[in-house]
């Protein structure tokens, strides 16, 4: 497991695939976990484990929308794919762009590992993490206006305004 400020070299990583996907609108849920599953069900991994964020029908939403910072989310989630690595483990990300509405999804997280207990653990940190720390802002979709969550979002570690 990777030390906190522990320093890698990330040129080993370079020939890496990204595994990060961005959509606009809703997921393709079954096209996107089909495919993980083809493509890395012959890598020697005894288990694949995916997580799938759903959108509610709460509080009067249409749904919600999204904005995100894809140079930060890039970086958030290259750190994710190199503290996995150091476990034999592989993370992989779907996200939504824009307006995704009630009932279908925005949120797709997957964990490739060789051991079911790691994909367990590294599955649940890191969707934890993304709620906490992936810069990706939420609106509500409330009669077609967004209009930001401000009472379900999370501030980012390090953010705020400059003085």
């Amino acid at each position: 497991m990777l030390k906190k400020n522990e320093e890698i070299d990330l040129s080993k990583f370079e020939n890496e695939k990204r595994t990060l996907l961005l959509f606009d609108g809703s997921l393709p849920v079954e096209e996107i976990t089909n495919n993980w599953y083809k493509e890395f069900k012959n890598s020697n991994y005894g288990a694949i484990i995916t997580f799938v964020g759903v959108v509610r029908d709460e509080d009067g939403i249409d749904g919600l929308s999204f904005d995100l910072y894809e140079p930060i989310l890039n970086s958030w989630f290259d750190a994710w794919q190199i503290k996995a690595k150091t476990l034999n483990a592989k993370v992989l990300m779907a996200h939504s762009r824009g307006d995704v509405l009630n009932h279908t999804s925005s949120y797709i997280a997957a964990v490739c590992s060789p051991k079911r207990r790691v994909a367990l653990e590294l599955i649940d940190e890191f969707v934890e993490d993304f709620k906490a720390s992936a810069p990706i802002w939420k609106y509500d979709i409330i009669n077609g206006k967004r209009e930001y969550a401000l009472d379900r979002s999370t501030k980012i570690k390090g953010a705020g305004i400059l003085k």
